[in-house]
C-alpha cells in the first residue's frame, strides 16, 4: 500500500553515478567499503525519510510515495531533475594568493571557500587557482538503489528516531519517557557537551511536535554522573564529597519545550526576547 504524505519510514539506499558507477553516498557499510567513502567510526543503518517532505531529491520523493515495506528498485534520476547542468559561467580563474595563508597547501580536487561560496579546485598553475563552483554532481545522470526498512508507526518509535536524527548517537546515551501529551528526553553528560546542543534541542522539538500529534510538552533532562558512579577511583576526600552530593543530578535550569499554543501564552507575560534557531542538515547529497 503505498504511503501517504508525512509517512515516516526508515530507508537503506546507495547512490552512484551512472556512467562510472562511482558511489558517492550509501547507509550499507559493505558498499561504503566498496568505494573510498568507508568512515570506521561511522554507524551505518537506514535512513530516517518523511515522505513528501523534502527530506530527499523531489525525483526520488516521488517514487518513494508508491512503493511499500520490503520494495527493493533502483531509481534514475537525469541532470535536470538532480543538481543541473554544469555552468561554465560558474568556472573561475583567480590568482592563488586570494586562498589566503594557506594559498600554497590547496591540491586539486580540494573544497576551498571562497567569497561565501564553496566551490572545487580543477587546476592549479603559474600561481593562478582555478575553482568549479557548480555542484560536484551536476550533469551528471544519478542512480539510488533504495530499500524500504520499516514503517514508524507508533508515537514511542518516533520520538526516538526524530531525536536520533538530529543527534545520531548510540541508543544508550540518551533515553526517553512518553506519558499522554507529554515527553521527557534524559541526555547523557556527554551528549550535554556538543556544540550546538540547543539548536539542535530546538530542531527535535520541532520535528517531534510535528509528527507525534498528542503531545504538547517536551522536557530535555542532562544528567551527570559523580566520578564514583561512572566507576573510576577516587580519594578519600573525593569520596566524602561524592557521598555528600546526589549521584545522578539534573541540570537546574528549565529545558522545557511546549505547544504552540503555550508558547505564545507564555510569551506574552515575557519580555520582548528574540531568538533565532536554524535547521540543521544531514549534509548528505541525498537530502536538500
Amino acid at each position: 500500500m503505498p504511503f501517504d504524505k508525512g509517512s515516516l519510514i526508515l530507508l537503506d539506499y546507495t547512490a552512484r553515478i551512472k556512467d562510472n558507477g562511482e558511489i558517492f553516498e550509501t547507509t550499507i557499510e559493505e558498499d561504503a567499503k566498496k568505494s573510498n567513502l568507508y568512515d570506521p567510526t561511522r554507524k551505518y543503518e537506514p535512513r530516517l525519510i518523511s515522505i513528501g517532505e523534502g527530506w530527499v531529491l523531489k525525483w526520488l520523493d516521488e517514487p518513494l510515495a508508491n512503493t511499500n515495506v520490503g520494495d527493493k528498485q533502483s531509481v534514475e534520476i537525469s541532470p535536470d531533475k538532480g543538481f543541473g547542468e554544469r555552468d561554465t559561467n560558474k568556472v573561475r580563474m583567480i590568482p592563488q594568493r586570494k586562498l589566503g595563508e594557506k594559498a600554497h597547501e590547496v591540491k586539486v580536487g580540494d573544497l576551498v571557500e571562497l567569497d561565501d561560496r564553496t566551490g572545487i579546485i580543477r587546476y592549479i598553475g603559474s600561481g593562478r587557482v582555478q575553482i568549479d563552483y557548480n555542484h560536484r554532481l551536476a550533469s551528471r545522470v544519478l542512480v539510488y538503489d533504495v530499500n524500504v526498512i520499516k514503517k514508524i508507526e507508533s508515537n514511542e518509535d518516533k520520538i526516538k528516531y526524530l531525536i536520533k536524527r538530529r543527534l545520531p548517537i548510540e541508543d544508550e546515551k540518551f533515553k526517553f519517557e512518553y506519558k499522554s501529551d507529554e515527553a521527557v528526553i534524559e541526555l547523557s553528560e556527554e551528549v550535554s557537551l556538543l556544540d550546538g546542543l540547543q539548536i539542535i534541542k530546538k530542531a527535535i522539538t520541532s520535528d517531534i511536535f510535528k509528527f507525534v500529534n498528542e503531545l504538547n510538552k517536551i522536557t530535555f533532562q542532562e544528567v551527570y554522573l559523580s566520578q564514583k558512579a561512572k566507576g573510576f577511583p577516587t580519594t578519600d576526600d573525593s569520596t566524602t564529597s561524592s557521598e555528600s552530593t546526589s549521584e545522578t543530578s539534573e541540570t537546574p535550569t528549565s529545558e522545557t519545550s511546549e505547544s504552540e499554543t503555550s508558547i505564545a501564552q507564555t510569551n506574552a507575560s515575557k519580555s520582548k526576547t528574540s531568538t533565532k534557531s536554524q535547521k540543521t542538515t544531514s549534509g548528505s547529497e541525498v537530502g536538500k
